[in-house]
């Protein structure tokens, strides 16, 4: 009676696990569908420890990170912070060198050139943006490559465009991750990606269409459509109405609405704005898509925040791991 009743139990439990009612079922699909940017950064940054422990088991000291902040902007100081922050848990040392907002252009580069010949320093980041009196281009191309752990130095974009192993810039980097790692189908996809900055859309088009045999494993081979500023809305309509994946990184809160997307369409938002409630009057971080919108129409979708945001900082955290390790090889640097 005792194993009739057992065996009864677990009948009834794997039923009632199949047999879901309508809001069950609901709430199964919106666990499934959202992409947690959080849970899949814990992951790499855990695995950018394990790989820490193993290097300096070896003998190799800590890999160190340099992150120069120029100003007093706030939004950037708390980045840095987050960024520092998840150095030490991932057992990389850092420092943060402040800078006031006068610092002259010149005074920064000298900076930034010890910092290249200090063979203590594995990763250098100079936090963007700079005061409008400093070229950021300029800046970006005055970090050596190998130790170019934000991945914009002229030569890492040029050589992941020609499909060569370098430091990728951190967020289209962590996308491709993001994608990967949820299983999501890029071969043959159309992939629309609105915004052309040179450190997201730009890179992460690149990336979106690269052949698999990318030096890194992350060549997409999506059929890529870039929309920018210049797009005319209807066009834009039309584009992304195309898209399987959509990555959208134009600073626009809530651009993409729900009829300018099809259903079953990937959803990466980009974008983090800040915008004040007209009811509560409190201010809350929003991102380029209209989520609540899109959401019953997208396969998958991130949120913001805790979409992209936390993998930009895990990705960082893999490129400081890796100029220390040299995994690159550069000449004429």
């Amino acid at each position: 009676m005792a194993m009739f009743c057992g065996v009864f139990t677990r009948i009834c439990r794997t039923f009632s696990s199949v047999a879901l009612n309508p809001i069950q079922q609901e709430q199964q699909r919106t666990v499934s569908k959202v992409i947690d940017g959080r849970v899949i950064a814990k992951q790499i940054r855990s695995e950018v420890r394990d790989e820490v422990h193993e290097w300096t088991s070896l003998g190799n000291r800590a890999p160190h990170l340099s992150v120069i902040l120029v100003g007093d902007d706030p939004a950037s100081a708390s980045y840095v912070k987050s960024k520092t922050r998840a150095a030490k848990q991932a057992g990389i040392s850092s420092e943060t060198i402040r800078l006031p907002s006068s610092t002259s252009q010149h005074e920064l580069l000298e900076l930034v050139d010890d910092l290249n010949k200090n063979s203590e320093v594995d990763g250098i980041l100079v936090q963007l943006p700079v005061p409008k009196h400093i070229d950021e281009r300029t800046i970006c191309d005055s970090v050596v490559p190998e130790k170019d752990v934000d991945g914009f130095h002229v030569m890492n974009v040029g050589r992941f465009c020609l499909d060569q192993r370098a430091l990728l810039p951190a967020t289209p980097y962590g996308i491709m991750e993001l994608i990967k790692r949820t299983g999501i189908d890029t071969v043959g996809k159309n992939a629309v990606v609105c915004g052309r900055s040179k450190n997201v859309g730009m890179p992460i088009a690149m990336l979106l269409h690269t052949d698999g045999s990318h030096g890194l494993g992350l060549g997409a081979d999506s059929t890529v459509t870039i929309c920018h500023r210049n797009t005319p809305p209807e066009q834009l309509r039309l584009f992304t109405k195309t898209a399987d994946i959509l990555v959208v990184a134009v600073g626009i809160p809530g651009l993409i609405k729900a009829d300018m997307v099809k259903s079953g369409v990937v959803v990466i938002d980009v974008g983090i704005n800040r915008i004040q409630d007209q009811h509560t009057g409190k201010f809350r971080l929003v991102g380029d898509v209209d989520f609540k919108g899109v959401y019953d129409k997208a396969s998958f979708i991130t949120p913001v925040p805790g979409g992209v945001g936390p993998m930009t900082v895990a990705m960082l955290m893999k490129n400081t791991l890796m100029a220390a390790r040299k995994d690159f090889v550069y000449t004429n640097s």
